[in-house]
């Protein structure tokens, strides 16, 4: 074979498929959606949504101080995670330079503890190419968060439904997201992160959607919030 017929049969071949980023969620039509969606295949999401009423559409913006205030939300409650990014954004430390620049004693002033100061810098030097994640499928924006130190599945996830409005993303690893289940399911106990994923898969391509309608259900049985 000479080397011009060699790429013309290259020609001819169809390019390999590439992975898309699937559904986006742009606004509050695409919430109604998905939760329409849910309420027609399970009844139990139907009872859920008549007590919550329409969900939030808890978009943020992307980049570092979205993946910051994940950091900061992680293992505390939402009140006190409000209560550090104020701070934060109050001494004008949530962008890299800043954080790279500050001084523990600075850092620890606003509320960090050491572990999470530390994130924050990791964070801060990883050099993440933030527009290039909006246009990567949803694994691949959660294998590059998570190589950053202190960034997790659950912020990786985190992130990729709320900054980047993936609608087929959850995070079950969230404990109020579990225990929401256990309540609207009427599960004996909490599931796992493992039995929750799992369960996820069949509210599927409104994963997101379903982590928006459990924790307002949760906002609802427990009377207070269950995400910031």
């Amino acid at each position: 074979m000479t080397e011009t017929q060699d790429k013309a049969g290259q020609a001819g071949r169809e390019p390999p498929a590439q992975a898309t980023v699937g559904r986006v969620i742009l606004g509050p039509d695409c919430v109604a959606e998905g939760a329409v969606y849910l309420s027609t295949i399970d009844q139990r999401f139907s009872n859920a949504l008549h007590q919550t009423g329409p969900l939030p559409l808890r978009l943020r913006k992307d980049g570092f101080p979205a993946l910051l205030g994940a950091i900061v939300s992680q293992q505390v409650s939402v009140a006190a995670a409000d209560a550090i990014w104020g701070r934060l954004e109050a001494a004008g430390l949530i962008g890299p330079r800043k954080i790279k620049a500050a001084s523990d004693d600075d850092l620890r002033a606003c509320g960090l503890s050491r572990q999470k100061m530390r994130y924050a810098r990791a964070l801060a030097e990883a050099g993440i190419r933030y527009p290039r994640l909006r246009d990567l499928p949803t694994e691949d924006v959660i294998v590059t968060l998570t190589e950053v130190p202190g960034i997790g599945k659950w912020t990786a996830e985190i992130y990729a439904m709320f900054s980047l409005g993936r609608a087929d993303v959850f995070a079950p690893g969230d404990l109020a997201l579990q225990e929401s289940a256990r309540i609207l399911f009427d599960l004996p106990e909490r599931p796992t992160e493992k039995v929750l994923r799992n369960m996820a898969e069949d509210w599927s391509p409104w994963r997101a959607v379903a982590a928006r309608l459990l924790w307002a259900y949760y906002r609802v049985a427990k009377e207070r919030e269950g995400i910031r």
